[in-house]
């Protein structure tokens, strides 16, 4: 064995010691408590449809988009699709990105300079963490939905100054305090940036955010929305302004140097923005409300989450993959998360909720939480 591959074999082992071993599975129980797929698009045949109908009506559309944005692949559906997202979310502007990660790496990584800072909140998401590491910016963290630790970092911050924070956080399914950043950002002239990955579809008048539930549309610099979520599909924009888009397809490597993605995957998003506005939107938050009373009920210990993301804690990767197994043993798709992906003594069961999911497989759920104690 060579000494690279000694140091690869080295590295898993580690991982294997300590419970936290990584593996792809195609084995996925019948009860899904784990994709993303809050509102159920994902599987929706209706969906699907209007899919299928847009594409007829798009005569000679490739299987593929031959080349980046700037080269071959540019199409006027895919800017039409992008402002009719902006104006969905009462945003000026939008830029479509291949993927969420994409758009976070493209978006950090090149508007904040050397000479600029960025503060991030501790929990944010690995793709604004690599898209930071990209920037000559300085960063700080500060603590956790923290708004008095935020103001001591903004308290250090030179140059353009942009704060990053999750509307809806994806492992603990909480909220940021979304008002007092923004009252903060605006204090110290700085640049407000939200994710709003676990937001969208779920909040704000026909799904459109947080942002827009809580009128703070001219309070931010720059959202990211994601379509791998709740809508069903795949991509992200950037939502901002028409110089920030501008900027973006300039400067922002992730979108300047990667093939765009084909036609079909674009109509596949406008079509489910399409589809939002037709759903019943309170049946999601009826099925939060009936898993909180009854874990409530059965007096299980979890995250405080008013979102479709539910956690319940464990103290070690051991103890959460062995209570993740049991339930999958018995019918529930319900998976670990596990350092370090999450900090140590904070693993747990992430559990997403569906409207797809009866009231009768949640609360079958619960019980089964409950006899794990």
């Amino acid at each position: 064995m060579s000494k690279l591959e000694q140091f690869l074999n080295g590295k898993l082992q580690e991982r294997k010691d300590n419970f936290s071993i990584r593996n792809l599975s195609t084995n996925f129980p019948p009860v899904d408590f784990c994709s993303n797929d809050y509102l159920g698009f994902a599987r929706s045949v209706e969906l699907k449809d209007l899919i299928d109908l847009t594409l007829s009506k798009l005569p000679n559309y490739l299987n593929g988009a031959g080349g980046s944005r700037l080269l071959s692949g540019n199409t006027k559906f895919i800017e039409e699709t992008e402002q009719f997202i902006a104006d969905f979310h009462q945003s000026e502007s939008g830029l479509i990105f291949n993927s969420g990660y994409d758009a976070n790496v493209g978006l950090l990584s090149s508007v904040p300079q050397r000479g600029d800072t960025i503060i991030t909140d501790e929990l944010i998401h690995a793709s604004i963490i690599d898209g930071c590491r990209l920037s000559y910016a300085t960063r700080y963290k500060f603590l956790h939905n923290d708004i008095i630790d935020l103001e001591s970092k903004l308290k250090l911050a030179r140059g353009n100054i942009f704060v990053v924070v999750e509307s809806v956080y994806s492992m603990d399914g909480d909220f940021a305090p979304l008002i007092e950043i923004s009252n903060l950002c605006k204090l110290y002239n700085a640049n407000l940036i939200v994710d709003e990955a676990h937001a969208t579809g779920i909040f704000g008048k026909n799904g459109s955010g947080l942002i827009n539930q809580l009128n703070l549309t001219g309070q931010v610099f720059a959202r990211i929305v994601t379509f791998g979520k709740a809508m069903g599909t795949h991509g992200a924009i950037i939502l901002g302004s028409k110089n920030l888009r501008q900027y973006l397809i300039n400067y922002a490597r992730s979108f300047i140097y990667t093939t765009a993605a084909p036609v079909h995957n674009i109509v596949a998003i406008k079509s489910a923005y399409q589809l939002l506005p037709k759903i019943d939107h309170e049946l999601v938050h009826q099925k939060i409300a009936l898993f909180r009373k009854t874990v409530r009920e059965l007096n299980i210990n979890t995250l405080d989450s008013e979102s479709t993301i539910q956690g319940v804690l464990f103290e070690t990767n051991e103890a959460t993959k062995m209570a993740a197994t049991t339930l999958q043993n018995q019918g529930f798709d319900v998976r670990a998360i596990l350092s370090p992906t999450v900090a140590v003594g904070k693993e747990r069961l992430r559990i997403c909720l569906h409207t797809f999911n009866t009231d009768e497989e949640i609360i079958s759920l619960v019980n089964h939480l409950k006899a794990l104690n």
